[in-house]
């Protein structure tokens, strides 16, 4: 059954394989390319918790400006925030950078899953999938995608994350030993486009005639998860310092929520103290929401032409060249909402 599951679902892959950037066509040999493994690599730190749409722009910026690694490890970590911002979760940002110059340090990647765990921010599902995807190794690549559907293909029941256990096992049992890069990505493409989390096209699977989670009736049920918790609410204030058509912006500290990225000055609503200004004429423009991963945030945004910025570094920056600051999305956000008060 097993060699049955992989077959077919690499011959669906040979056609049915999205044309993505960062992709090596079905069945090719690997490239002779010493920018191939760094591309793999960009991309699969990019598309964690981030969809393929989100991740193309960005993907083909950062190749545009630093094609190889070496070139990225050259860069500066402020280039690289600003060229990041707008694709979240910015911790992954400031790895990247950590991680381009552990790799030209050491003259290259690691061509193992174990030497790839080395490496800052990779962990367990993306060194597997830069080893075989790169490399050609054999390993088993376990992401969102490939979770929802080995546990429809096998009915596990077990609620998360409980059941990664024996996911993980079935993903082995099915994983080629040859062909393993081709086959985690036809696993993905199968999750993203038609074992979806809602409304699975099951008529158009491949493997569905394996699918136990099919044969019960019931395969959007799985996999089984725990309940949401509720995201708590957070309120906050931005301050938008103008003076001489130049706005004041900080940088944000290196640790923490959005890290190492420009911003508006704030009052600390990520439970930090940052000298914020208090004194002014300030002038309520209204207010932005923005989702974090772990909390919901409704931040305030004021304005005043006169107030002394707050203590701490910062930098005047031209208003009409605000777009080019590298802003988070949450503070290009409030930028957006000052600018359309003018």
């Amino acid at each position: 059954m097993t060699a049955s599951i992989s077959s077919t679902l690499l011959h669906w892959y040979d056609r049915h394989a999205r044309v993505l950037a960062w992709r090596n066509p079905p069945g090719a040999a690997l490239p002779d390319d010493p920018a191939w493994p760094y591309r793999v690599w960009l991309s699969e730190v990019m598309l964690q918790q981030t969809t393929v749409a989100a991740v193309k722009p960005f993907f083909e910026k950062f190749t545009a400006i630093w094609p190889t690694i070496e070139d990225l490890a050259a860069a500066s970590e402020d280039d690289v925030m600003a060229a990041w911002a707008g694709l979240g979760y910015y911790s992954r940002a400031r790895n990247l950078v950590k991680c381009a110059r552990e790799v030209a340090a050491r003259g290259g990647f690691p061509r193992t899953e174990q030497g790839l765990r080395e490496l800052p921010g990779l962990g367990a599902y993306t060194a597997a999938a830069i080893a075989a995807i790169a490399f050609g190794e054999h390993a088993v690549v376990v992401d969102a995608n490939v979770e929802r559907v080995v546990a429809r293909l096998f009915a596990i029941a077990e609620p998360l994350p409980g059941a990664r256990k024996e996911i993980r096992e079935r993903a082995e049992d099915i994983t080629p030993q040859e062909r393993a890069g081709d086959f985690a990505q036809a696993m993905m493409d199968l999750g993203s486009g038609i074992c979806t989390s809602k409304a699975p096209r099951c008529l158009l699977c491949p493997i569905s005639d394996h699918c136990r989670g099919l044969k019960a009736g019931e395969p959007e049920r799985l996999p089984v998860k725990p309940p949401k918790k509720a995201r708590p609410e957070r309120r906050g204030t931005a301050y938008w310092i103008e003076r001489d058509e130049h706005v004041w912006l900080v940088t944000r500290d290196g640790k923490g929520m959005l890290g190492g990225m420009r911003a508006l000055p704030d009052d600390g609503w990520t439970a930090r103290a940052d000298g914020s200004p208090r004194a002014g004429e300030w002038e309520m423009l209204g207010v932005v929401r923005h989702a974090f991963t772990h909390a919901q945030l409704t931040l305030a945004v004021v304005r005043d032409t006169g107030a002394a910025p707050p203590e701490g570094a910062g930098e005047w920056w031209p208003i009409a060249r605000i777009e080019d600051a590298g802003l988070p999305t949450l503070f290009a956000k409030a930028a957006r909402l000052v600018l359309s008060r003018d």
